[in-house]
C-alpha cells in the first residue's frame, strides 16, 4: 500500500451506525436528560466527541429540550474542526481553562468532568503542569458549582490510579488498594486523578450531590489521537501511511481496548445510573499483548512489524487490564464491539474505502 498524504485525524461525523447504536442502547435512559442542563469539561477530545455527538443525536431523535455547555480553550478552533457539534442548537461553547474559567449562571442539572491532557510532551517535560491542571481544575470546578438543583456529577478518572498492576492479577478490580509511586515524577497524572477523586468525594459529602467515578483504561475509535502516547493510535497511523509498525519495547505488556460507542454508553450509564459514591472501571477485559496488537493491525493493513526489544526471560509482562465485573453486575454494561471489529471501524473512518474485503466489517 502506498502512503497517502491526506490528514489522518479528520474532523467529521462519527459513524452513523455507531451513534445509532449508542442512542438505541440507552433507550429510555435518555428521558433522565429531558430538559437537563449539562456542563461538560474535557468535551473537545476523544471522550467528548463521543459524548457530544451521541447527545446531539439523542436530542434530534427525542426532542429532549436539553442543553450542554462545553468548556474549550479554543472554541473557534473547535468550531472549525467540528462544526456539526459546535453549531448544534443544544451546544454552547465556553472559552477558558479548566483552572480559572468563568462558570455561566446556568442552573446545571448534570456535570461531566473529563478535562485532562493527552499531550505526551507535557506529560514528559512538565508533569507539574499536568498535576496542576487536574487538581486545580477539579478544585475550581467544584468551588464554582451551585449544588442547588444539581442531580449528578460524573468524575472521569483513570485506571492509572491503581498504580502498577500485579502480574498475577488478570483484571484489576475497583477494590484494588494499590497506587502509583508518589516519588516518581511520571506519576503526576495518576496521582492527580487519585487526588481529584478525593476532592469530589469530600465535595459530595458536603453538598449531598451524588458523584460517580469512571476509571478509564485504553480505547480505540474515531477521533483517538494518532500522534499522542497511545500505542494503538501510533500503530494505526503507521498502518494508514503504509509504513512498518514499530514496537520500541519488547511487546510483552498487556492491554485491552474499548471502542468509542461502548465508551459513550458506559459513561452516560455511569452518570445517570451509577451508584452514588461508586467507581466503575471503563474498558474491555479482552487482554492482548502490544506485540499481538501490532501484528493484528499489520496483518489487516498489509504492512510489516518490527519489534525492537527482546523479552527478559522469567519476567512477567506488565498488565493494564480492568476487571469489569462491577459494571456488568450493577449496570448491565457489556463490551459489544470486539477488538478486531473496533480496529477495522477506526481504520475505515480515517480513510473510507481503506478496508479490503475480508476484514469482517459488519454492515
Amino acid at each position: 500500500m502506498q502512503p497517502n498524504p491526506q490528514r489522518l485525524d479528520p474532523s467529521g461525523h462519527l459513524p452513523g451506525r455507531d451513534l445509532g447504536a449508542v442512542v438505541a442502547h440507552l433507550g429510555p435512559l435518555w428521558e433522565e436528560l429531558r430538559g437537563a442542563r449539562l456542563l461538560i469539561t474535557g468535551g473537545t477530545g476523544f471522550f467528548g466527541a463521543w459524548l457530544l455527538e451521541s447527545l446531539c443525536r439523542a436530542e434530534d431523535a427525542f426532542g429532549l429540550g436539553l442543553g450542554a455547555w462545553v468548556l474549550s480553550r479554543d472554541p473557534e478552533g473547535y468550531g472549525g474542526r467540528m462544526p456539526h457539534v459546535a453549531g448544534h442548537p443544544a451546544i454552547t461553547l465556553i472559552q477558558g481553562d479548566v483552572r480559572d474559567f468563568e462558570l455561566p449562571s446556568v442552573p446545571f442539572t448534570h456535570v461531566v468532568h473529563a478535562a485532562t491532557s493527552t499531550d505526551a510532551a507535557l506529560h514528559a517535560d512538565r508533569p507539574w503542569e499536568v498535576l496542576d491542571t487536574i487538581l486545580g481544575g477539579t478544585r475550581h470546578l467544584l468551588e464554582s458549582l451551585n449544588p442547588g438543583g444539581l442531580r449528578r456529577l460524573l468524575m472521569v478518572s483513570s485506571g492509572a490510579v491503581y498504580g502498577e498492576q500485579p502480574s498475577d492479577l488478570g483484571g484489576v478490580p475497583e477494590t484494588h488498594s494499590g497506587g502509583p509511586d508518589p516519588l516518581e515524577p511520571s506519576s503526576a497524572y495518576a496521582e492527580g486523578k487519585r487526588a481529584a477523586e478525593l476532592l469530589c468525594a469530600q465535595w459530595s459529602r458536603r453538598t449531598s450531590v451524588p458523584v460517580t467515578y469512571a476509571r478509564g483504561f485504553a480505547f480505540v475509535g474515531p477521533h483517538l489521537p494518532l500522534d499522542a502516547h497511545f500505542a494503538i493510535g501510533n500503530f494505526l497511523r503507521d498502518a494508514l501511511n503504509g509504513q512498518p509498525i514499530v514496537v520500541q519495547g519488547d511487546g510483552t505488556p498487556m492491554r485491552s481496548y474499548l471502542y468509542g460507542s461502548d465508551l459513550a454508553v458506559w459513561l452516560w450509564t455511569i452518570l445517570l445510573r451509577g451508584r452514588p459514591g461508586a467507581a466503575y472501571n471503563v474498558g474491555s477485559d479482552e487482554a492482548v499483548s502490544i506485540a499481538e496488537l501490532a501484528r493484528e493491525i499489520a496483518t489487516l493493513a498489509g504492512v510489516p512489524v518490527e519489534i525492537r526489544g527482546t523479552p527478559t526471560p522469567g519476567m512477567h509482562p506488565k498488565r493494564y487490564v480492568p476487571s469489569i465485573d462491577r459494571a456488568r453486575s450493577e449496570l448491565g454494561l457489556e463490551v459489544t464491539v470486539p477488538r478486531r471489529e473496533a480496529i477495522c471501524r477506526t481504520l475505515e473512518w480515517h480513510r473510507p474505502g481503506f478496508a479490503p474485503s475480508g476484514w469482517g466489517l459488519t454492515p
